[in-house]
């Protein structure tokens, strides 16, 4: 009898024990432990972030750290914390945070466009990846990648087709410059290829007369015209006479840095540089600003026609006259030398 009795307290000790176990597996992998008002939070786990730095991010999210804790560590998370931006749903259990967290990396939409140099471009894209700007600029400016692909110091931005990419936010400064080059070997299609050829024009030629284009006007539709232009000019062997080119080779000189030319001005024409394009004849040695892709294909489409010059239309902002002679175009430039003049704008 006493030894049923003892039999008897073993068993009911035992469940208990398996009814606290129970209760324990069931607190820690499967009741839902987020605390947060969304459907979904996202925490960013960088290359050199441990287990610790996890959990940090980790703590305002979760009703219950410690229970997290005590089943991260039995998953063996703690010792293989992987980067990356990762999503928690609201009313996941630890278990499924867990399993979100070591293995499903969710990818963002990087987006750039107008950049107009490697470090303003660094800076846009470090504001979207794990990658500082730092190290962007260093591989952006690796003279050996660049030279390999067909790059100088002067033409390396256009490697860089604005537009939107979906990357993983851990992506390194290496990873994003050979993302980019298969983006950019993307973009020059076939097409676009032999069109160039066409033009007689190397890829790196397109894209900086592309740069003067989209400098010159953000209007799509006008964009060809302008383009054709140029390429008239350039098929004559004429001088390109850009304005945008002067203010890129000013802005170079510590004379006008921190300022903002809203007039070319005859002292602009006499600066000494290669980009001075009424002093140089053909295309400058790279490109002035980043061309959108609106500017790049007007380049590679131009609008055939016989003009050769033009010039900004005071009366209607953002657009511009075309000209077949000088002399419709000094009547068209002088229009809007007047305009400046009445709105004050002197330099």
């Amino acid at each position: 009898m006493y030894f049923k009795k003892i039999l008897l307290s073993i068993a009911v000790i035992g469940l208990i024990v398996c009814a606290w176990f129970a209760n324990f597996v069931y607190q820690v992998m499967l009741t839902p432990n987020t605390n947060f008002q969304n459907q979904e939070a996202f925490i960013w786990v960088s290359k050199d972030d441990n287990y610790q730095d996890v959990k940090k991010q980790l703590e305002p999210l979760l009703e219950d750290i410690e229970t997290f804790d005590v089943l991260a560590k039995q998953k063996q998370y703690d010792q293989f914390v992987k980067p990356g931006r990762y999503r928690i749903e609201k009313g996941m259990t630890n278990n499924d945070i867990i399993n979100s967290i070591r293995s499903n990396n969710i990818p963002v939409v990087l987006s750039f466009n107008n950049q107009n140099s490697i470090e303003e471009l660094a800076g846009r894209i470090a504001f979207q990846i794990d990658a500082d700007s730092t190290s962007l600029v260093s591989a952006m400016r690796d003279d050996v990648f660049n030279s390999k692909h067909g790059f100088s110091s002067a033409t390396q931005l256009g490697m860089y087709i604005p537009n939107s990419y979906e990357v993983f936010w851990n992506t390194d400064a290496e990873k994003f410059t050979q993302r980019m080059l298969s983006e950019y070997q993307l973009f020059w299609t076939n097409v676009r290829t032999e069109r160039a050829e066409a033009l007689g024009m190397t890829k790196n030629e397109v894209m900086t007369l592309a740069s003067i284009v989209y400098e010159e006007s953000k209007q799509k539709k006008e964009q060809p015209i302008i383009a054709g232009v140029y390429i008239n000019r350039l098929k004559n062997n004429w001088l390109l006479q850009a304005d945008p080119t002067l203010k890129f080779a000013a802005y170079k000189l510590p004379k006008y840095k921190n300022t903002m030319i809203k007039r070319v001005l005859n002292e602009h024409k006499k600066i000494e540089s290669p980009y001075n394009t009424y002093k140089n004849t053909g295309l400058p040695p790279g490109l002035i600003t980043m061309p959108d892709i609106s500017a790049i294909d007007a380049v590679l489409n131009y609008k055939k026609h016989s003009f050769f010059y033009f010039a900004a239309d005071a009366n209607n902002p953002g657009f511009h006259k075309f000209a077949r002679t000088l002399k419709q175009h000094n009547n068209n430039a002088r229009d809007y030398q007047n305009y400046l003049s009445k709105k004050g704008i002197k330099r």
